[in-house]
């Protein structure tokens, strides 16, 4: 019997996203933690002096936006959706292994090269969480930016798995905005320069790269490409 290409993909994301919710939430909330223990200790104990990251003209056009670190904060969620659309314990474990290489890479950089953004002179503003992200996250750690780079990381994977699963386009204009407002955000906030920003979705990009090149679920993945684009 033929399969409906308009049903497939619904059926096929619909049966990832309930077999995988509660490991990935569990999981990715470990790691994060992990993450952010080895990150706060890097930040504090570099090998070296930071060196301070140049602003560029980028940097100088785009405004001091307070309302951009609701997207800044959405990386928390958005990381969460490629673990959570791996069809199987083994295609988890094995995009678990490359979020962690890629996420370790990053803080041997920061340990090596410490890196910290140029004092600014911000407005003030009382948006929600502003307070507690300058409480935790100095300005250091600062190149590749991390969160450009586990973003790009996140953005590759869905869109190769959207693009597999012959899913409407719409999906993939919507991760690419969401990456996009993420990227956008971490200067909007000035969190990050520009050279940050490029550093780190150059880290992204050839771990995501990388990770496709060697992963299981490839045979279960092959069907879709016979079946015919949706409308």
């Amino acid at each position: 019997m033929a399969t409906d290409p308009s049903s497939a993909w619904a059926a096929e994301l619909t049966h990832r996203v309930r077999e995988g919710f509660i490991r990935t939430v569990i999981s990715t909330s470990a790691l994060t933690a992990l993450f952010f223990v080895a990150y706060f200790w890097v930040q504090r104990h570099p090998a070296y002096a930071p060196w301070v990251m140049p602003r560029t003209q980028l940097d100088l056009m785009i405004p001091f936006q307070p309302v951009a670190i609701l997207a800044y904060l959405s990386v928390w969620v958005y990381i969460g959706v490629g673990p959570g659309l791996q069809r199987t314990a083994a295609e988890f474990a094995v995009y678990g292994l490359w979020l962690c290489g890629l996420c370790l890479t990053g803080l041997v950089i920061f340990y090596l090269w410490p890196t910290q953004i140029p004092p600014l002179t911000l407005a003030a503003t009382d948006f929600p969480g502003f307070g507690m992200l300058r409480r935790v996250d100095e300005t250091s750690n600062a190149c590749p930016s991390m969160h450009v780079a586990v973003a790009i990381f996140t953005a590759v994977r869905i869109d190769q798995l959207l693009r597999t699963l012959r899913t409407p386009l719409r999906l993939r204009l919507l991760n690419a905005i969401w990456v996009t407002l993420i990227a956008y955000s971490t200067l909007a906030i000035k969190q990050h320069v520009a050279l940050d920003v490029v550093a780190g979705a150059l880290l992204g990009l050839v771990f995501a790269r990388m990770s496709l090149r060697w992963r299981p679920g490839l045979i279960h993945e092959a069907r879709f490409a016979t079946l015919p684009l949706p409308s």
